[in-house]
């Protein structure tokens, strides 16, 4: 039999992986979560890690993208980059009643610097 987490985990998974909920994954309350997808047109999310506690789930992935537009002031360059997204979630009777997400771009942003 399986436990809360382990359910509630893989609710949250099927969740992440279902590209019709890719515009949900786009979105934080970071200052440049608008510019995710003009910037990283042909993003792709992939659950690295999951951690779980009861309700509450939390998630690392990894956003592989081709950097092709402005992203926080910085022109396409074509590169293909790699960046972190953590969710938290909470899922109460086998569905998501909340979530909240950020992007680490402290490894995102030199991936996209041009030389100068």
């Amino acid at each position: 039999m399986k436990t809360m987490e382990q359910i509630n985990t893989e609710t949250v998974t099927a969740f992440i992986e279902n590209a019709e909920n890719q515009p949900v994954l786009d979105q934080t309350d970071q200052f440049f979560a608008g510019q995710i997808g003009e910037a990283f047109p042909d993003r792709q999310y992939a659950v690295e890690e999951t951690f779980a506690q009861g309700e509450k789930v939390v998630i690392r992935i990894i956003m592989t993208a081709t950097h092709q537009g402005m992203f926080v002031g910085n022109p396409p360059t074509g590169r293909t980059v790699k960046a972190t997204q953590f969710r938290e979630f909470r899922v109460v009777d086998g569905k998501i009643a909340e979530h909240r997400g950020w992007f680490d771009t402290g490894p995102l942003l030199p991936q996209i610097k041009t030389n100068s």
